[in-house]
């Protein structure tokens, strides 16, 4: 557990220094805030990679994968409806309970406890001893599909505040060709794998994501197209097979490649991945990965009303949001005088005490959307094992603070939003106990290494 405590001193490191970053930077803020954001995403990336080079399927059980995603669906689903209720019947007065533009508000901003921390809790649980478990392989689909589902709702809730625009539909059928590509393809592009290549790739699609940013926030800055690096990491881990596993396979047709050389290209894989050298370098990008990732909060305690923070161009790209807008404050006309006209941000200031009460009841209720799994897969685990897995959904990270960040872009804010960036800062820096008692909760049961797919569990 030293490593994981390593990681959770880094998270909370980045915490700190992440309230003081324009003071420490200066003029300079904006420049190191995208530098963040890039490197931030870089280290997702290369996660994402090794989490697709792990990720197997069985094409001919494919139902598990739909009930498997319904439940992502709801564990990003239910957080979502309990964190808008919250904030639209307890911290709004009643008479805007009927408002359209208050619950369009509340709905977008309320997204940000939907996602879990993928690269977080991948990062964590390997850390954690927990790589080889039920837990993690179920953990892994999860939430791969907790946060495809927040990304592909952020679209329906952008539409509401924007209108109908082709960069969101565009944006719908790349991730749909994504998939098509992973299932087809997968394990059967031969590519090198080392850790030196990983890197590599993941910087060439944070990379390509960012310059697809800037071209279309050239033809429409209000909604330039920002694909998530996420889905194309993973992807490309899905795809990807060692050289010399992909040397011994034909290239074409599942008649050409038998199970024995699919399982030989899978061993060769984890053979590749196992040695010291690729280990203590997935090692140290976790760890930077994780100090970047409490770098990327944006500033909670700013100015002299810190509740009724406007939107500056910095506090806009200190996260990467899973789909983002440019600064409206830049393009003037319609936009301009938006950050007083909405709702949330023009309600008033409230007590310290009160903002700390939202924040416990805020995370508690966000955390607890997160326990349908529990009750779920009682063919396949242990109840420990379903508990550990519903508990490894709480934590929160880069995804849930780009949501927050694009909030604010929309003019989003008051109190709502100074209650839901603190809940997030308050998840994360106890992302080590979620995991330490993950640990602890399935440290009872003893089982033998399972193969890629779970099998189910002895009676209980």
């Amino acid at each position: 557990m030293r490593k994981v405590l390593a990681y959770s001193v880094l998270l909370l490191v980045g915490l700190a220094l992440s309230q003081f970053l324009p003071q420490l930077t200066g003029g300079l803020h904006d420049q190191v805030a995208t530098s963040i954001r890039v490197l931030t995403m870089t280290g997702l990336a290369f996660i994402m990679i090794h989490v697709g080079f792990e990720f197997h399927i069985d094409k001919t059980n494919l139902r598990q994968y739909g009930w498997d995603y319904f439940v992502a669906f709801t564990a990003a689903s239910f957080p979502w409806i309990f964190v808008t209720g919250y904030f639209v019947f307890v911290m709004l007065p009643s008479d805007v309970w009927g408002n359209a533009d208050a619950w369009k508000e509340t709905l977008l901003a309320g997204r940000f406890a939907a996602p879990t921390s993928a690269g977080v809790l991948f990062s964590m649980l390997a850390a954690a001893g927990l790589g080889a478990t039920w837990l993690f392989r179920k953990a892994r689909i999860l939430a791969i599909f907790d946060d495809l589902d927040t990304v592909l709702l952020m679209i329906p809730l952008q539409i509401l505040l924007v209108g109908l625009a082709w960069q969101l539909g565009g944006v719908v059928v790349l991730m749909a060709v994504l998939l098509i590509v992973a299932y087809v393809f997968l394990h059967r592009i031969t590519l090198p794998v080392t850790w030196g290549w990983v890197l590599f790739y993941a910087a060439a699609i944070v990379g390509t994501s960012e310059v697809l940013y800037e071209l279309t926030k050239v033809i429409d800055p209000s909604v330039p197209i920002h694909i998530e690096v996420l889905l194309p990491a993973f992807v490309l881990g899905c795809i990807a097979r060692p050289r010399i596993a992909g040397q011994r396979a034909t290239r074409r047709g599942d008649a050409g490649e038998s199970g024995t050389q699919a399982a030989q290209a899978e061993s060769e894989l984890h053979e590749l991945l196992e040695r010291p050298r690729e280990q203590r370098a997935a090692a140290w990008v976790a760890a930077v990965f994780m100090l970047l990732v409490g770098l990327s909060l944006p500033q909670i305690f700013e100015g002299d009303d810190a509740q009724h923070v406007e939107p500056t161009p910095a506090s806009l790209h200190a996260a990467a949001p899973a789909a983002s807008v440019d600064d409206p404050t830049q393009l003037g006309g319609e936009y301009e005088g938006r950050y007083t006209a909405t709702v949330t941000a023009s309600q008033p200031q409230m007590s310290w005490g009160a903002i700390l009460f939202h924040v416990l009841v805020l995370s508690a209720i966000s955390n607890l959307g997160k326990m349908f799994p529990a009750l779920c897969y009682r063919r396949e685990a242990h109840w420990r094992e379903r508990l550990a897995v519903a508990i490894g959904m709480w934590p929160r990270g880069e995804v849930g603070a780009g949501v927050l960040v694009l909030s604010l872009s929309y003019g989003i804010g008051g109190p709502i939003v100074t209650v839901a960036m603190l809940s997030l800062a308050l998840n994360l820096a106890l992302t080590g106990v979620f995991i330490l008692f993950v640990k602890r909760l399935i440290a009872p049961i003893s089982r033998e290494p399972q193969g890629s797919q779970p099998q189910p569990a002895r009676s209980q």
